[in-house]
């Protein structure tokens, strides 16, 4: 692929059974509306037993079943937080850790100076995140992956990607390159994909390219740039 070409992240997603958690960030082809999305699978019953909720502009992840949770410490978050003219979004509780720091006038990355990846030996689960910033009706981005510099967690990798907003493209960054035991680190820089500008659309390509067997919930938002006014969509495989 050419460096400026976008690829299609239903095809991404189909040729990787396991790409764990991820989030796509990018501005509709309309050059109207920011895009968002979040998603999340799991192998285990652990991971597996967890649905996503509305809380007004912030999104919680809970337990479907609490009867069956065995540590919580790891799948209940709140990956998706509004702070005035920011709104994060990660795959874990470095969310509030980012929410806190911009209330005291913080940057992203002194945010996450102060975290690591997850402790899930033996796969040292990567932290990603990313940052909207909303300003003249338009806005930036900034995506993160925190992960181990060797297989034995002794020390963390930051490394912190900042975009501008391009109608019809956006990036996608996942927490693992494929399936595997233990599973194989996400490598590179964020995937340039093409967002449309259709959220119906854009919702259910997602969805439906997950592998079936692990996906779990996804979480959609398109902002009107215009307006500010939110649409959002929401589909759990646990009802």
């Amino acid at each position: 692929m050419k460096t400026y070409d976008r690829a299609d992240i239903g095809a991404i997603l189909r040729s990787n059974s396991y790409p764990g958690r991820g989030i796509v960030i990018g501005k509709t082809s309309d050059g109207k509306k920011a895009a968002i999305a979040y998603f999340i699978m799991g192998r285990s019953e652990n991971s597996r037993n967890r649905i996503f909720a509305e809380e007004g502009e912030k999104v919680i992840i809970y337990p479907y079943d609490e009867s069956k949770v065995q540590d919580p410490s790891l799948i209940i978050y709140s990956p998706i937080r509004r702070y005035q003219d920011y709104l994060i979004v990660t795959n874990g509780n470095q969310t509030d850790t980012i929410y806190t720091a911009l209330t005291n006038h913080q940057t992203f990355e002194q945010a996450l100076e102060t975290r690591t990846f997850e402790p899930d030996a033996p796969n040292f689960t990567p932290r990603i995140s990313g940052l909207l910033h909303f300003n003249l009706k338009d806005f930036s981005y900034k995506m993160s992956i925190l992960k181990s510099a060797d297989e034995n967690g002794s020390a963390c990798n930051r490394y912190t990607y900042a975009y501008s907003s391009l109608p019809g493209t956006g990036h996608f960054i996942h927490t693992y390159e494929c399936d595997g035991n233990p599973i194989p680190t996400f490598t590179g820089e964020p995937r340039r994909i093409e967002v449309g500008s259709d959220i119906e659309l854009f919702t259910f390509e997602i969805w439906n390219s997950l592998n079936e067997q692990n996906k779990i919930s996804l979480y959609t938002r398109f902002i009107d740039l215009q307006t500010g006014h939110v649409e959002n969509r929401l589909i759990n495989k646990n009802k």
